[in-house]
């Protein structure tokens, strides 16, 4: 048998994901796509999905301590932005690597929600304290916007595996709407990580970039408030589950 190309193995993934129609564009029509790259050198390389995930962490702790540690300028919002770039990227290929073996594990889904917890907890800490740290405003109050933005991402993150976990228990589809809603995916664009990992080209210019990450909280602000009514909508016309049938002795 000829050893498969990268090529092979990028189209084979291509071909196995369909688009869908809650995914913002910056993940559908550019992360999936390196990471459908990374995922095929990965198989080729014999490496495993949590090898891969660890791959994505690191990168993004790479980027994330830099963000806290270095003075803000042009090189470093360049090293960031690629840092967080190529950890996000990674961090598509470990579930498309796991499709090309033949499924995850608890384990590797464990491992990467929890790596995803860690990073946007660390993220806007970091954006924190290089706000305190190097004196970039005079007035203080500019230091809410990073923890009013961890405030938020953590809410959403919870939300959104509480309520996949409350479906599956109660019976619900927990599948994504398939389709090809490109206008959808642009609007939700904002809400998307990568589109956050893009802002950091501007972390040399303070003001600017305070005032584009302050443009995506409010707009991942709203989305926030438009989810939580929507789950509960959803939630409260679910039927609470049974109660397991007391055996008599």
């Amino acid at each position: 048998m000829s050893r498969r190309s990268i090529g092979d193995v990028v189209a084979e993934l291509a071909r196995a994901q369909k688009p869908s129609a809650g995914t913002p564009a910056y993940s559908r029509f550019v992360n999936r796509r390196i990471g459908r790259y990374l995922a095929a050198g990965a198989f080729l390389a014999g490496r495993t999905p949590n090898q891969v995930s660890l791959t994505s962490g690191f990168c993004s702790l790479v980027g994330i301590v830099l963000i806290a540690t270095v003075e803000p300028s042009l090189p470093l919002a360049l090293a960031v932005t690629a840092l967080l770039v190529l950890g996000y990227a990674f961090d598509s290929a470990d579930g498309q690597l796991a499709r090309l073996r033949g499924g995850g594990s608890p384990l590797g889904e464990w491992l990467d929600h929890m790596i995803d917890c860690v990073k946007i907890a660390l993220l806007h800490s970091a954006v924190l304290i290089s706000l305190y740290r190097f004196d970039a405003f005079s007035n203080e109050l500019v230091l809410l916007v990073p923890l009013a933005y961890l405030c938020v991402s953590a809410v959403m993150f919870f939300g959104l595996i509480l309520i996949d976990q409350l479906r599956r228990r109660h019976g619900a589809s927990t599948a994504n709407v398939r389709g090809d809603s490109v206008l959808k995916s642009l609007l939700i664009a904002p809400t998307d990580y990568g589109v956050l990992c893009l802002v950091f080209l501007a972390f040399g210019w303070p003001t600017v970039f305070t005032a584009l990450y302050g443009a995506l909280l409010a707009a991942n602000l709203v989305f926030l408030l438009a989810a939580i009514t929507k789950w509960y909508k959803e939630m409260a016309a679910l039927q609470p589950a049974p109660r397991p049938t007391e055996v008599q002795g």
